[in-house]
């Protein structure tokens, strides 16, 4: 009978079962997902494989189309929820609503990047129907198939009704093509296995938002008015909600890279090198340090 030996965890030990990533350390990236979104086949001969990266703040939604390479990931377009306040959007930028939006705006601009926005127009009009982007016909008669890409959700939980999905589905309405089914959605029933397009559609077009504004204006106006402080100051109403996100989703199909008006020019490396001056002290000498320390000594002496 062989005697138990003792595992001694020493530098040998841990240089080898140490997590070998910082961020998988810190809980950052999921490796085992990011491996197969990144992998490509053999046979593609170094053909970039694009995925649809989604994430969340407190404040904004941030979706981009991105390429892994050797030496790091290239986003080759990108669109933000903040964007959506040049095409009427100006509240709610993180619910359900302006995910959808935010990935409809990604998938035209990039579309339009590519010069198949007219080839790829996707599903003009939403309504919470199911479908995948197909291939189209060019100009030249010859099959194009569509920009494709893979959702990377990060470590959201993919839960049914999740926001990641609202990106995905605006993105697709839009035009790319991106795998998937349509047990996410809102208003997916598992038990009959079927998806219910209104409840999705109402959804696109912030009708939950406008229910449990109804509700809360009637059950508790003092939360009412300080959650919906913008919507009152703005004059939007529950039932007005659905045209104004219409009318936005037009204002992105006809111009996908509207810029700002209010931005102005773009500022260069100079004015930003100089402007960070401003909060920088600039180090004492020697002696303007000992001077320093004799006006301290002298003001403590003097109280």
């Amino acid at each position: 009978m062989l005697a138990q030996t003792k595992q001694v965890k020493n530098k040998a030990y841990y240089s080898r079962y140490q997590v070998k990533y910082k961020r998988r350390r810190q809980g950052k990236t999921d490796y085992a997902a990011r491996q197969k979104l990144t992998v490509q086949a053999k046979n593609k001969y170094n053909a970039p494989k694009y995925r649809l990266v989604v994430r969340f703040t407190n404040k904004d939604i941030i979706t981009q189309i991105v390429t892994s390479e050797l030496g790091g990931d290239k986003v080759f377009s990108a669109a933000y929820a903040h964007e959506l306040k040049r095409y009427g959007i100006k509240h709610g930028l993180t619910n359900w609503s302006a995910a959808y939006a935010t990935g409809l705006l990604l998938a035209r601009r990039t579309l339009k990047k590519l010069d198949l926005d007219e080839d790829f127009v996707g599903v003009e009009e939403a309504d919470g129907e199911y479908q995948l982007t197909e291939a189209a016909e060019g100009d030249d008669g010859e099959s194009r198939r569509p920009f494709k890409a893979y959702l990377d959700v990060g470590l959201v939980r993919t839960t049914t009704g999740a926001r990641v999905f609202g990106a995905m589905k605006g993105a697709s309405d839009g035009g790319l093509y991106i795998p998937h089914s349509e047990n996410r959605f809102p208003g997916y029933d598992p038990e009959s296995k079927e998806l219910d397009a209104d409840t999705l559609r109402r959804y696109i077009f912030g009708g939950h938002v406008g229910e449990y504004m109804e509700t809360l204006a009637d059950d508790d106006e003092e939360r009412y008015n300080q959650l919906f402080k913008g919507y009152i100051e703005d004059d939007i109403e529950p039932d007005g909600l659905e045209e104004l996100y219409q009318e936005a989703h037009k204002a992105i199909r006809e111009d996908p890279l509207k810029k700002d008006e209010d931005a102005g020019e773009k500022k260069g490396k100079d004015f930003w090198i100089k402007e960070s001056k401003k909060y920088k002290k600039a180090k004492l000498t020697h002696e303007e340090k000992r001077e320093g320390v004799k006006a301290r000594i002298a003001e403590l002496k003097a109280k």
